[in-house]
């Protein structure tokens, strides 16, 4: 499985941001797919997950982002409304080989290269 994921950049706060993730490979509909980020001196943290037809998102970032699949196309997004500078970080797309989400890094074995979220006050 390969990923790339896409759709970082700058914005202000309280704007908006759509990350896109692209798979190819592996039947990648059958698995979980989850978004982490990690800021600068900060450890890798869980976003958002999605499999089949559940979804599960880190407190901090309920109400907010929305993560959803386009199995067809092999892309699962991430939309993030009402952005805050705290949520300024790289951004990593994820794959785990089960259906059951995660919310550990450790669980997902194919990882996309990150694209950089900057969220300015």
């Amino acid at each position: 499985v390969q990923l790339q994921a896409s759709g970082g950049g700058l914005v202000q706060a309280g704007g908006s941001l759509r990350l896109s993730c692209a798979a190819s490979g592996r039947a990648f509909s059958f698995y979980s797919m989850g978004w982490f980020r990690q800021a600068p001196g900060k450890e890798r943290e869980f976003v958002a997950g999605i499999s089949r037809g559940s979804t599960r998102y880190a407190d901090s970032m309920k109400g907010r982002f929305t993560i959803s699949r386009d199995s067809a196309k092999n892309t699962v997004y991430l939309q993030m409304n009402s952005l805050k500078p705290e949520d300024t970080a790289i951004y990593y797309c994820a794959v785990r080989t089960s259906y059951s989400l995660s919310y550990s890094s450790s669980d997902y074995r194919y990882w996309g290269q990150g694209t950089q979220v900057t969220v300015s006050s």
